[in-house]
């Protein structure tokens, strides 16, 4: 009878000896908080709010009971940020972004498991036994190499969540105020369309009683078909910008009928000034830190690529032959690709390849990042400009104004229409400085956001209303 079975003998115990305290350091296994600790921490010092990630019913309940006890009020902005970043569900999914990069890094510190072979071969009364155990002496040598990446995946996975965390609410700033500068206009919408509908009823009155003639009857009933589709307009806004904040927040159900301010939040008393911004940027953005993770990443993949091309199938395993009536035979067996047609530079040049292409992202990443903060600075500082220039010029001189025609009214110097025209210029002013002074809560969650995290920066929205309705010339 032959037997075969790869155990190494002497050479066996030396091997593991030597490798046994690798094994031990390399033994990995998971933390009590699978890193969440560092996006709480994100999330605590530059937002001042809660989060959790809810992996038990008792987190669940916890946080529901948190967004019901918000909900029993008016919203504030930093309540609707709260409520979204416990509520949305889209967050709770990147949170478990960070189980999986934990569970890929622990992995990687544990070897893949030996493998056993046994076979029985018979040929007349003889019969031979074969039977192997092979372990990957590769995977061993390059361990530290492919844990020390996977600490870097992890790594960047959190600062994923932490970016996730305060991307998601920079977009609940904005789409909060959106909604309430939205419900705000749709009531001046209406007081525009009152008054047009007023003016449009006694122009056809004095029309039939022959003291209006058709050009102006036909130009207060323009005005009042404009006036409507403004206001259907204020409504879709209206609607849209509330629906959005809704999914922001992860409501549904009886939850979806929140309660809103009536009115957004003045102006502050004067806008920051903020020196070296863009060294601020650099210092603190979750992108650029990121991009620099990365590029550190490729470069340990670039020397892993270059010390593993030629014992990336190596495999060792002990051998122990026995035959019937005759003397064991003991050794051992290696198995190692031969590098005859395939040296490995093309590995090596695509590592150096995907090394230089992310160092230039990198780079770009950080010019981007300075133009970002410069751009939103500016927006700021000149959307600032234009909502405080309506409150304290435009607004009180169509205040004036309004006051001057009420009493040349009184004193019938003017007409009904003139004073009512008047009264629909003002209410567009107002609306305009509703909208000013909305651009520019969005254009401060642009510059908290360009100083964290690469923001949504975009245009103010047109107020197309002001530019298209008849009554700016009537």
């Amino acid at each position: 009878m032959k037997s075969r079975f790869n155990i190494n003998l002497r050479h066996s115990r030396l091997t593991v000896a030597a490798a046994l305290p690798l094994l031990l350091g390399a033994c990995a296994s998971f933390s009590t908080d699978g890193g969440f600790a560092s996006v709480e921490q994100v999330a605590k010092s530059q937002l001042n709010k809660d989060i959790s990630w809810q992996r038990e019913d008792s987190d669940k309940d916890a946080a529901s009971k948190k967004v019901q006890e918000l909900l029993a009020s008016p919203l504030g902005v930093e309540d609707a940020v709260q409520i979204a970043l416990l509520n949305n569900r889209g967050l709770q999914a990147a949170f478990y972004e960070l189980g999986i990069s934990e569970a890929e890094f622990v992995q990687s510190g544990r070897l893949a498991n030996p493998g056993f072979s046994f076979g029985r071969l018979r040929q007349g009364s003889d019969v031979e036994i074969d039977r192997g155990l092979q372990f990957n002496i590769a995977q061993l040598l390059t361990m530290p190499y492919v844990r020390q990446m996977e600490g870097h995946r992890f790594e960047q996975a959190k600062r994923d969540a932490a970016g996730q965390v305060l991307s998601l609410a920079a977009e609940t700033r904005k789409a909060y105020y959106m909604a309430v500068a939205a419900d705000e206009s749709m009531l001046y919408m209406q007081q525009v369309k009152k008054a047009a509908d007023a003016g449009s009823e006694l122009a056809r009155r004095m029309q039939q009683a022959g003291n209006f003639n058709k050009l102006q009857q036909a130009r207060e009933q323009g005005f009042y078909a404009d006036a409507a589709l403004s206001l259907a307009r204020a409504e879709q806004a209206q609607l849209h910008s509330r629906e959005k904040l809704t999914r922001l927040m992860g409501l549904w159900g009886e939850q979806t009928a929140f309660v809103l301010p009536v009115k957004l939040p003045d102006l502050p008393k004067a806008p920051q000034d903020m020196e070296n911004i863009e060294q601020l940027a650099m210092s603190q953005r979750l992108d650029v830190q990121a991009a620099r993770l990365g590029t550190e990443q490729l470069a340990k993949n670039l020397g892993l690529s270059k010390v593993s091309r030629f014992i990336n199938v190596l495999e060792v395993g002990a051998v122990r032959n026995s035959y019937r009536e005759q003397p064991t035979e003991r050794g051992y067996q290696i198995t190692l690709e031969l590098p005859l047609f395939d040296w490995g530079s093309a590995r090596v040049a695509k590592a150096e390849a995907l090394y230089m292409q992310a160092v230039n992202r990198t780079a770009e990443t950080a010019v981007n990042a300075r133009s970002e903060v410069r751009e939103a600075y500016l927006a700021y500082r000149s959307s600032y400009d234009i909502a405080r220039h309506y409150r304290d010029e435009i607004l009180p001189l169509k205040k004036r104004i309004s006051e001057e025609n009420q009493l040349r009214y009184n004193g019938m110097l003017i007409g009904v229409f003139d004073l009512l025209a008047d009264a629909r210029s003002q209410m567009l002013a107002v609306n305009g400085a509703i909208e000013a002074k909305r651009d520019f809560w969005l254009a401060q969650a642009d510059l908290e956001m360009s100083l964290l995290g690469k923001p949504a920066l975009g245009l103010p929205a047109a107020n197309a209303m002001q530019a298209d309705s008849p009554a700016a010339g009537h």
